[in-house]
């Protein structure tokens, strides 16, 4: 079964900009889990745009269900992860000015930097992933660092779905086999929605997981949270 983590780095953006503390950024976590979701995925960023560090903290200590944390492996964000200790760590190589993750993991050139990332975060008991493309190279290397999973990063699917939903999947399919094949659990992320996730669902059944915000949260504004969450749920049957 695939399991939905709800990315909330977008309603800690609507909440920083007005300061204080609405919306509830922990209380907005605790509701995806009362509706259903399955994790909680937050990215917090060197500026700390969205996602403060102190959420961090405040989420670890109240979420139950699986805690998800994204970003670039500075020395800061490492230094959260090791008193955190969340579920799982993504390993995303954003630059600290970037507005949103927008490429894969070169793992053939960042292999040994990788490599001995993973190390440290599985000796914590941290489940690993990093973000990659669908290159069957980079899939390869990735497996080489000792990771327990991939993130597959979704939005080329995404953009090309609606003008041909067959050639899009395609490479993405080829990439999950590859991963499997090498025995990596795959995750999936990045642009994802009520639109073109069933269809990403049926053609990879095995995707372990999906982190879905920007459009999640959209979609909220007009559905609701609790009937949003349930149409992303039915999504992945």
């Amino acid at each position: 079964m695939t399991q939905l983590s709800v990315n909330i780095n977008k309603i800690a953006t609507i909440r920083n900009a007005r300061g204080g503390n609405v919306p509830n950024v922990l209380q907005v976590a605790l509701d995806c889990e009362k509706f259903g979701a399955q994790g909680i995925t937050v990215h917090p960023r060197p500026d700390e745009r969205h996602i403060k560090f102190k959420d961090v903290y405040d989420l670890k200590a109240q979420i139950k269900t699986e805690f998800n944390i994204e970003g670039y492996p500075s020395t800061d964000f490492i230094e959260l992860i090791k008193s955190v200790k969340p579920t799982q760590v993504t390993l995303v190589p954003d630059a600290p000015d970037a507005i949103t993750s927008n490429a894969g993991w070169d793992t053939k050139t960042h292999q040994s930097f990788l490599s001995d990332l993973i190390d440290e975060f599985r000796a914590m008991g941290v489940r690993t992933s990093i973000f990659t493309g669908t290159d069957p190279e980079i899939i390869e290397y990735a497996a080489k660092t000792g990771t327990d999973r991939i993130e597959l990063y979704t939005e080329p699917y995404a953009t090309f779905y609606p003008k041909n939903k067959e050639e899009a999947i395609a490479p993405f399919v080829e990439a999950a086999k590859i991963a499997k094949k090498l025995g990596l659990g795959i995750n999936a992320g990045h642009d994802l929605s009520l639109e073109n996730l069933n269809f990403f669902y049926k053609n990879i059944p095995y995707i372990e997981e999906v982190s879905i915000g920007h459009a999640l949260i959209s979609d909220a504004l007009y559905l609701g949270l609790e009937k949003t969450i349930a149409a992303y749920k039915n999504c992945l049957k």
